[in-house]
């Protein structure tokens, strides 16, 4: 369509009016150049009827959003966010992933699970203080939940929900994505009871510890620090920290053995410059060139979140020649950025060469947006940047990750949600004899 119609193009799905943007530069001017008149949310009946309009991630921009999200970001950042602590933290729960992957290979199998623990582990020490067994009924049906509710929000039903206001008290399917909410707000809640009664005031030992202590701040009446907003809040992070690096591990899993002769380079790169017995570290990527760019085609290529969220100008915008009026939804197309003709070497093929200059030195072109750009991307950016590097390499030193099925090839398809993700696929698995 933007073919056809250029960059800016708008549909109506019933009575929603949706502007899409598409292509690096009119992306850029959207989320950069423009980022904070467009930094605002949509109204969207389903969004804001599970959030209250809380949070971080989906409220609306005004100043309880900006007081909220730098708290979030402070708190993060004191509690290990980008420092060797967080390494630490990360590297000790690849063991536990490694040997997960060790029980299960005397057969192909799907390695999702494993991973999707690991990598909610990590956002559950820093805001529960704590981690779970991958085997745990309770965090198993957690992760289960935050699957099941990132494929329904984007159903037919959620859809009716949104433009046919009499249907919402029916019980329809989209009942579904109500009742797995309120699931996941119930966890959260026996978190937050549970810090309540043991918390001691000045010994803070996570984000909701440091949240309780700043509800009781008498100066931040008024700024949204209340239990409410607590519970949207932690939702916030630790379904949004989970999702997205788990679906972008699984889609590298994939890539691996759908492109062998990638894994085995970087499987050599590896092991020539750390050998078998050096301690694997953050800093390390700088001496691995080819395998950050094969991290970072890994996340260019599967668009795991491939609209990104959408936005709202805050005013009626100007823009490309249209006037956008305050509170249109607006989706900048991350697909199309990731694919532009003007910005990749290689724009349609997977191939680590579009993060490599002529000399096989690293390069990240300014086009990749994974965690979108301006003053609403990713708070949560350089944690996932650490997860998918340590993870990444953790699993290539330790195993060969072959297809299990040479009848067929790997299927590379994704499934369009909220996130886009593979269909469930089985690996095989040799341990390696590092060199």
């Amino acid at each position: 369509m933007a073919q056809t119609y250029g960059p800016v193009f708008s549909l109506y799905m019933a009575e929603t009016h949706m502007v899409f943007v598409n292509g690096f530069s009119s992306v850029k001017e959207v989320l950069v150049t423009k980022g904070t008149e467009f930094a605002g949310r949509p109204i969207v009946p389903i969004i804001d009827y599970i959030s209250n309009l809380k949070g971080i991630i989906l409220a609306h921009y005004g100043q309880v959003w900006k007081e909220q999200r730098k708290f979030a970001l402070t708190v993060l950042r004191n509690l290990g966010l980008g420092k060797r602590s967080m390494e630490e933290r990360i590297l000790d729960e690849a063991t536990y992933l490694i040997q997960a992957f060790k029980e299960n290979m005397s057969v192909p199998f799907d390695p999702y699970d494993v991973i999707g623990s690991a990598v909610t582990n990590i956002m559950s020490t820093l805001v529960f203080g704590k981690r779970f067994e991958y085997d745990d009924g309770s965090y198993r049906n957690l992760l289960e939940l935050i699957n099941k509710s990132a494929k329904l929000i984007i159903s037919p039903w959620t859809l009716l929900f949104n433009t046919v206001p009499f249907v919402r008290k029916l019980p329809l399917p989209h009942q579904t994505l109500l009742k797995v909410t309120e699931e996941v707000l119930a966890f959260c809640t026996r978190e937050v009871e549970e810090h309540k009664a043991t918390h001691i005031r000045g010994q803070p030992r996570d984000f909701i510890d440091k949240y309780l202590e700043e509800i009781q701040k008498s100066e931040n009446k008024g700024l949204g620090f209340e239990d409410s907003k607590l519970l949207v809040v932690v939702s916030d992070l630790f379904s949004a920290g989970s999702e997205t690096t788990a679906r972008t591990l699984q889609w590298a899993l994939l890539y691996m053995v759908a492109f062998p002769e990638i894994q085995e380079k970087s499987q050599k790169e590896i092991d020539t410059i750390l050998g078998e017995n050096t301690c694997l570290k953050y800093k390390d990527r700088g001496k691995l060139p080819y395998t950050n760019a094969v991290i970072h085609e890994i996340q260019r290529f599967s668009n795991v979140l491939p609209l990104g969220v959408a936005h709202a100008p805050i005013k009626d915008v100007q823009f490309h020649g249209y006037t956008i009026p305050k509170g249109t939804m607006v989706f900048t197309n991350l697909v199309s950025v990731h694919h532009d003709k003007t910005q990749w070497k290689y724009p349609c093929e997977f191939n680590p060469s579009n993060f490599l200059n002529d000399e096989g030195d690293f390069l990240k072109p300014e086009a990749f947006m994974p965690f979108s750009a301006g003053p609403r991307m990713c708070l949560g950016e350089n944690l996932a940047r650490m997860e998918l590097f340590l993870f990444f390499t953790s699993i290539l030193r330790s195993f060969q990750v072959f297809w299990p099925d040479q009848s067929k090839a790997p299927d590379l398809t994704p499934n369009f949600g909220l996130t886009q993700f593979p269909n469930h696929f089985k690996v095989a698995l040799k341990c390696r004899q590092q060199t």
